[in-house]
């Protein structure tokens, strides 16, 4: 499974790539492998206030429709617009293409409720067993 160690994980599988007062977030290969092939998702309005740990976003898949929940507070400045056509990013590429949306971080100390690349792994490892 690929687990990057340069991105922070929720232990609801979402990741989140911080670049200084922005961040990029999505979903886990583990979570897009366990829903199977996506088929729609429905992201973040452009300006919409998103909190830690609350819905943010939907993702449907042949499997399910799951809920995504803002691994940080702050305010959508951009979406990842070729999600609208081509869902299945989400499936080949998790973790670049297929983002879902770009946050400016409103309190940057909440990093600390999330997990490194390690913790994240041994987590999965463990759902696993």
């Amino acid at each position: 499974m690929n687990v990057p160690q340069n991105l922070l994980y929720t232990k609801e599988h979402e990741w989140v790539r911080i670049e200084g007062k922005i961040a990029y977030i999505g979903i886990t290969e583990y979570a897009q492998s366990s829903l199977g092939d996506i088929t729609f998702v429905d992201l973040p309005k452009k300006g919409a206030v998103v909190e830690q740990f609350k819905f943010c976003a939907t993702v449907e898949s042949v499997k399910a429709a799951s809920d995504v929940y803002a691994p940080l507070s702050g305010t959508v400045t951009s979406i990842n617009e070729e999600l609208s056509a081509h869902p299945e990013l989400v499936n080949h590429s998790p973790y670049e293409q297929g983002y879902f949306c770009v946050i400016e971080i409103k309190d940057a100390s909440e990093k600390t409720k999330l997990l490194n690349a390690d913790a994240y792994r041994t987590y999965i490892e463990g759902l696993a067993a």
